[in-house]
């Protein structure tokens, strides 16, 4: 018997909330999902991103609102009942079970027939390429294979959801790649629908369909992996997508969508993300990546310019990772094709449709999840 996911519709969280003691962990969570889409909550530790994948769970009640399947309300249902699939950040495997046994484990609680029960088993095992490691307990196992072991029991019971927690947060850095290779394969060869929970930024862009950013238990955006790396809706969000430098700055000029903005010893022309006015406090976000250095013979973008010393240079590969401080004592970060030298003078540059201007407040409004990225995409 192949394994294939359970078949529904549509999950709908409406106005999710929960509290603790009088503290709102999580705050009005909308989102629906479709069958077969994958989805990460992002957010630094504390955001509520857990928080709301164990209500998802049922491991937490809900203060506030509802979750429904297809019309049907699942939150008033224990979490057994969820039909649901749980992959931990520290696996959660049972120590003194082989791998099989582990594997089969959800499948016995649920009284399946022996013949069908070993059938799936022998299956989920070869997903996830373990069919050489059955006997073993988990202790003789890597991390990454134990993991392997948490997927392959989640999947075997054909769940509705799967649900995953950090999952790779105890991997090093070349067994998280590999297994998030794995992970993607796994949920379009199944055919699964995933809620994932990560940190990760890099993680969630390269896995998912759509992102939840929260912050302070509150949606920030959602949207696509293309919408939040190109447009994230705040500067919190874009600090999230990778604009690492955040520099606090004056509104000089606005003209539509054109923004000047000064301060920290220079000026640029920047791209206004949110509506700004002259006079206001901005927050100026800029990938590193996207601020370089000028070279003899470069042209220098929309006349934009910061002078800067060379304080910090780090070899990565195909490029060097510059860190800079203007005459003011703003750091910058910058990636070079070159290796300046410490103490070197450089000129940098960055576009202006790269300079994202944003409000340095970070109110509702302000952070808002922007509605229509809120619509389930076919």
């Amino acid at each position: 018997m192949a394994i294939t996911a359970s078949a529904f519709e549509s999950l709908e969280l409406k106005d999710v909330g929960r509290s603790f003691g009088g503290h709102d962990a999580l705050v009005g969570l909308n989102l629906t999902i479709r069958a077969g889409e994958f989805i990460a909550l992002l957010g630094p530790s504390g955001c509520g991103k857990s928080t709301a994948l164990n209500c998802l769970a049922g491991l937490l009640p809900l203060t506030h609102g509802t979750i429904s399947i297809d019309g049907k309300r699942v939150d008033t249902l224990p979490s057994e009942k969820r039909g649901f699939g749980m992959v931990f950040q520290n696996y959660a495997l049972f120590p003194h079970l082989s791998v099989e046994k582990n594997v089969a484990f959800g499948l016995q609680m649920q009284g399946t027939p022996k013949a069908e029960l070993k059938a799936r088993v022998a299956e989920a095992v070869a997903l996830v390429k373990l069919e050489q490691h059955t006997k073993k307990l988990p202790g003789q196992l890597s991390g990454g294979q134990q993991q392997r072991v948490a997927i392959a029991r989640a999947v075997v019971l054909q769940p509705r959801l799967v649900l995953m927690d950090e999952p790779l947060s105890n991997l090093d850095a070349k067994l998280r790649l590999d297994m998030r290779t794995e992970i993607r394969r796994l949920h379009q060869s199944l055919g699964l629908t995933t809620f994932y929970v990560t940190h990760d930024q890099e993680e969630a862009l390269s896995l998912a369909d759509r992102l939840v950013v929260l912050r302070e238990g509150r949606v920030q955006q959602i949207g696509t992996p293309a919408e939040l790396h190109n447009k994230p809706s705040n500067w919190h969000v874009a600090d999230f997508m990778g604009y690492r430098n955040l520099i606090d700055l004056t509104v000089e000029a606005v003209s539509g969508e054109d923004v000047r903005v000064s301060g920290a010893g220079f000026s640029l022309n920047g791209h206004a993300a949110q509506q700004v006015h002259k006079g206001e406090s901005v927050r100026l976000a800029i990938r590193p990546e996207d601020l370089t250095v000028v070279e003899p013979g470069d042209s220098v973008r929309d006349g934009n310019t910061i002078s800067a010393t060379v304080a910090v240079v780090e070899y990565q590969g195909r490029e060097f990772a510059v860190g800079v401080q203007t005459a003011e004592g703003q750091t910058l970060h910058v990636r070079s094709a070159h290796a300046p030298q410490i103490g070197d003078r450089v000129t940098l540059t960055v576009s202006a449709s790269r300079a994202l201007v944003y409000r340095s407040s970070l109110d509702e409004d302000s952070a808002g999840s922007t509605p229509e990225l809120e619509e389930v995409r076919a």
